[in-house]
């Protein structure tokens, strides 16, 4: 199974670009790290007191990720899918089987760290590098209408999660450099997805 990664601060557009590739290639599937948050009591606290909560380590359902991850890489299929909401802070799970996986996409904010933990498998890795203006209005419009937060709230914590992002790995590179593809918006996707599966 070939596994690729699709990495970028929040509002870049990870979620977009999978989305591309998924109908440019056949057997594949998406696995967001998005929908991997912590719940409950604990996270709801948690997210009230920790600025930039929902950027750092300590927010990431590993465990439960790390579970269906494997789980589609031995198997080949995937039995369910599952959505976080931000409100409630709870995670949806809906039996949906996808068979046939031949390709695993794993994007978001944490794809980048749960790549550097992985041993003796290989994979590719994207990295959307776009003005942080751009993906600041973007994540101000997506946080206002998707999960609740007035945009002064999305502002400020999108700057956060800036800082946190580029700061989490900061001199920290891939050790097989040949894997590493960077997207701006200048890239040709059409011609990167060539490149990547043919």
């Amino acid at each position: 199974m070939k596994l690729i990664f699709i990495s970028g601060p929040s509002g870049s557009g990870k979620t977009t670009l999978s989305n591309k590739i998924i109908k440019k290639i056949k057997n594949g599937f998406v696995l967001s790290t998005d929908n991997y948050y912590k719940t409950g009591l604990i996270s709801k606290l948690i997210s009230k007191i920790v600025e930039g909560y929902f950027d750092r380590s300590i927010s990431f359902n590993r465990k439960l990720f790390k579970k269906d991850f494997n789980y589609i890489l031995k198997n080949g299929i995937s039995i369910h899918k599952r959505r976080y909401n931000f409100e409630k802070k709870t995670i949806q799970n809906y039996l949906k089987q996808t068979n046939n996986i031949n390709f695993l996409i794993i994007e978001g904010i944490f794809a980048k760290e749960f790549s550097r933990v992985l041993h003796n498998q290989k994979y590719l890795f994207l990295e959307i590098k776009i003005n942080k203006n751009e993906c600041m209005k973007r994540v101000i419009k997506r946080d206002f209408e998707e999960r609740g937060k007035n945009k002064k709230r999305a502002k400020n914590d999108f700057l956060k999660s800036w800082d946190i992002y580029y700061e989490k790995f900061k001199n920290k590179s891939l050790k097989n450099k040949k894997n590493e593809f960077t997207i701006t918006k200048n890239t040709n996707i059409d011609k990167l997805i060539k490149k990547i599966f043919h």
